[in-house]
C-alpha cells in the first residue's frame, strides 16, 4: 500500500462529504448567499485550473518521459488531458439536463417552490444520483493527486469540496420541499458525496497493480483535463448565472494565488 494512501483517502472523503455542508446551508439558512457561492466557485475554479496547468501537466510529461522518451511524452500527455475532458464531457451528456448537477438552474427552480411535491421528490433523488455519478471520477482525481503530492492533492480536494457545496444544495432543497424532513434531505445529500471516496478506493483497487510511469502519467494528464473541464463547464458559468461576474473573477485569482503560495511553501 502506498505510504500516502490513508491521507489521500481521508482528504478525498472530506471533499466528497462536503455535499452535506451544502445541504446544511440550504436547510438552515434563510436564503442562499449567492455572492458567497459565486466567490467560492470562482476560487475553486482558480485552484483547479492553476494546479492542472502548472503542476499536473508538467508532472504528467515528466513521468511519461521516463517511460516513453521526450518525443512521445508530449503527445501522450496531450492525449490524456483531452481524454479526461472527453470522459467528463460524456458523463455530462449522458445525464439529462433537468437533473444534471452541472446545470445550476436547480437552485433557482427549487427555491421558487412551484412544483408539486412528487415532482420535487423525484428531482431530488435523480439529482442525488447524478451528483454521485459526477463525484466518482472526481474522487479518483483527488485521490491520485494526493497520493503523488499530499500538499497539492489537499488543495485539489479543497477545491472539489467547495464545488460540491452547491451540488449538496441542489440535492437537499427539492427533497426538503417535497417531504418537509430536514433529516431525509440531509441524508440523501450526504450520501450523494459517498461516491467520492468510493471512486477513490475503486480507482486505486483497479489501478494499483498497474501503476507504472505510463499509467501514472496518463492519470495525471486526465485528472488535469477533468478539472479544467469542470472549471469552465460548471463553476464559472454557474457563477455568471448568479450575476456576480467580478466576484467570480476575484475568486479565480484568489484561488490561483493561494494555490501558488501553498505549493511554493511546501517545496
Amino acid at each position: 500500500m502506498h505510504e500516502n494512501f490513508w491521507q489521500a483517502f481521508f482528504v478525498t472523503t472530506l471533499a466528497g462529504l462536503s455535499t452535506g455542508v451544502g445541504s446544511l446551508i440550504a436547510l438552515f439558512a434563510d436564503r442562499t448567499d449567492k455572492k458567497l457561492l459565486c466567490t467560492a466557485m470562482g476560487f475553486s475554479a482558480g485552484v483547479m485550473v492553476y494546479v492542472s496547468m502548472i503542476e499536473l501537466m508538467p508532472e504528467a510529461k515528466t513521468t511519461l518521459t521516463l517511460h516513453s522518451g521526450p518525443a512521445l511524452a508530449g503527445w501522450v500527455t496531450a492525449g490524456g488531458f483531452f481524454g479526461g475532458m472527453l470522459l467528463i464531457g460524456l458523463i455530462d451528456r449522458l445525464i439529462p439536463h433537468p437533473v444534471n448537477p452541472h446545470e445550476m438552474s436547480h437552485l433557482e427552480r427549487t427555491e421558487s417552490q412551484l412544483h408539486k411535491d412528487q415532482m420535487l421528490l423525484r428531482m431530488g433523488f435523480l439529482t442525488g444520483l447524478a451528483v454521485g455519478i459526477h463525484n466518482f471520477p472526481e474522487g479518483i482525481a483527488s485521490f491520485l493527486a494526493t497520493l503523488n503530492d499530499p500538499v497539492m492533492g489537499s488543495m485539489i480536494a479543497l477545491a472539489v469540496a467547495i464545488h460540491n457545496i452547491p451540488e449538496g444544495i441542489a440535492v437537499a432543497l427539492p427533497i426538503y420541499f417535497a417531504t418537509g424532513s430536514r433529516r431525509q434531505a440531509f441524508l440523501y445529500s450526504f450520501l450523494s458525496g459517498v461516491a467520492e471516496p468510493l471512486g477513490a478506493f475503486t480507482g486505486y483497487l483497479f489501478l494499483q497493480p498497474f501503476l507504472d510511469e505510463l499509467i501514472l502519467g496518463i492519470a495525471f494528464a486526465m485528472v488535469a483535463g477533468i478539472m479544467v473541464f469542470i472549471s469552465f463547464d460548471e463553476l464559472l458559468p454557474a457563477a455568471e448565472k448568479f450575476g456576480e461576474h467580478h466576484l467570480a473573477v476575484y475568486g479565480v485569482v484568489a484561488g490561483m494565488i493561494v494555490m501558488s503560495v501553498s505549493l511554493l511553501l511546501s517545496r
